[in-house]
C-alpha cells in the first residue's frame, strides 16, 4: 500500500499560523497534522505501507526531512514532490505520477477521521464519506441500490444527497487514476480554473470502475482556528487512556491538571489550572493562570492570563490576554 498526501496549499483560512509552517504540520495533541493523519491510514490498512509520498510547495529542507522522518518512523520510505502552481486537486495528486501504482490511497492534509475502516476487495476504490446536515456546502456523492456511487456533486443547490466526501480515497490501481489526472490535464477539463479530481472520478465511473462510499465516525476539520481547537479536543478525547500525553519529564507546582491534555517535555505549570482539553508544547512555563481548551505550542511563557478556545505559536509570551487567542510564532503580548 502506498499513501499520497497532497499538503501544497498556503493554508489560508489558517494564517497566522501558517504564515511560519504549513498547516498540516500545526501540531494537534502533540503530533502534527500530517503524522496524526497517516499514522491513523497505516493502522487501518490491510497491508504494509510502503511509501507515503508528500506533494508539497517548496517548504524548505528542515520541513521535508520532517516528513521523510515522519513516514520512516512508519517503517516507509518517504518521496517528497512539489506542486508549484495551485492547479486543483487532480492536478496536485499527478504531481506524484511516481508514486500512482498498484494500491493506493489519497489523503488530503487538513482532516482527521475516526473510522472501523473495511476495504471491500470486489471494488476498484472507495471514497469515504461523513453524512451531514448541509449537503450544500460540500462535494456529495449519489449512490445506486446496490451501494455503488453513480455521481459526484460539488455544493449540490438542490438535494442529491447528504453524503459529504472527506478528502481519503482508497484506488486498487493507482496507474488507472493516473491515466484518468493526464487526461484531464491532456484535455484542459477545468471547473473554475483548476482540474478537479471528482472529474477523473466520475470518468472511471462511466467505464464500468465500481467505486463503494466507506463511512466515517467522525470527522474532523482542520480547516480554521475554531475547527482545529476543537479537533484538537476530540483527538485528545480519543487518545485520553494512553499513557504518556502527560509527560513525566514535566515540572508541575502547586497546579492542577484536569485531563485529557497533552503536556509536553519539559514544561513547567506554576500555580495554574490547566484542561481540559490543553495541548501544551515542549518548554512552555505556564504561571499563575488558567488555560483550557487550547493548542500552545513550544516554548512559550503565559503568566497571569485565562485562556479557552485559543492557538499560540511557538516562543509566544503572554503576560496580559484577553480570554481567547490566535497568535503566530514570536508574539509578545502585555510585557
Amino acid at each position: 500500500m502506498k499513501i499520497i498526501v497532497p499538503m501544497a496549499g498556503m493554508g489560508k483560512r489558517m494564517r497566522p499560523h501558517t504564515l511560519t509552517i504549513p498547516k498540516p504540520l500545526i501540531p494537534i495533541a502533540g503530533k502534527p497534522i500530517v503524522q496524526r493523519l497517516v499514522e491513523e491510514l497505516a493502522g487501518i490498512s490491510p497491508e504494509p505501507v510502503v511509501e507515503i509520498a508528500y506533494i508539497v510547495g517548496r517548504f524548505g529542507e528542515a520541513v521535508e526531512r520532517d516528513l521523510i522522518a515522519i513516514a520512516n518512523n512508519l517503517g516507509a520510505k518517504g518521496t517528497i514532490h512539489y506542486q508549484d502552481e495551485a492547479l486543483g486537486t487532480a492536478h496536485a495528486i499527478l504531481c506524484a505520477r511516481e508514486a500512482l501504482n498498484g494500491k493506493v490511497i489519497v489523503a488530503f492534509a487538513d482532516t482527521l477521521f475516526k473510522a472501523d475502516i473495511r476495504l471491500d476487495p470486489a471494488a476498484d476504490g472507495v471514497l469515504w464519506v461523513k453524512q451531514i446536515d448541509r449537503p450544500e456546502q460540500f462535494g456529495v456523492v449519489e449512490l445506486n441500490n446496490e451501494g455503488h456511487i453513480i455521481n459526484f456533486v460539488e455544493k449540490p443547490q438542490n438535494f442529491v444527497s447528504d453524503l459529504a466526501m472527506i478528502g481519503i480515497y482508497y484506488f486498487k490501481q493507482g496507474e488507472v487514476l493516473a491515466e484518468e489526472l493526464q487526461y484531464l490535464i491532456d484535455e484542459g477539463v477545468v471547473k473554475g480554473g483548476e482540474y478537479q479530481l471528482p472529474d477523473a472520478l466520475m470518468n472511471m465511473t462511466k467505464k464500468g470502475m465500481k467505486f463503494v462510499a466507506g463511512t466515517v465516525n467522525e470527522w474532523m476539520d482542520c480547516g480554521n482556528k475554531n475547527a482545529t481547537v476543537a479537533t484538537n479536543a476530540s483527538i485528545l478525547r480519543h487518545h485520553a487512556h494512553e499513557v504518556g500525553l502527560v509527560s513525566d519529564r514535566a515540572t508541575i507546582e502547586n497546579s492542577v491538571i484536569v485531563e485529557p491534555c497533552y503536556i509536553g517535555d519539559g514544561v513547567t505549570l506554576r500555580n495554574s489550572v490547566v484542561g481540559p482539553y490543553a495541548s501544551i508544547g515542549h518548554s512552555t512555563l505556564i504561571e499563575s493562570s488558567i488555560v483550557r481548551n487550547c493548542i500552545i505550542q513550544e516554548a512559550g511563557v503565559l503568566r497571569n492570563v485565562n485562556l479557552e478556545n485559543t492557538m499560540l505559536g511557538k516562543h509566544v509570551e503572554l503576560y496580559e490576554a484577553p480570554d481567547e487567542l490566535s497568535l503566530s510564532d514570536y508574539a509578545t503580548l502585555g510585557k
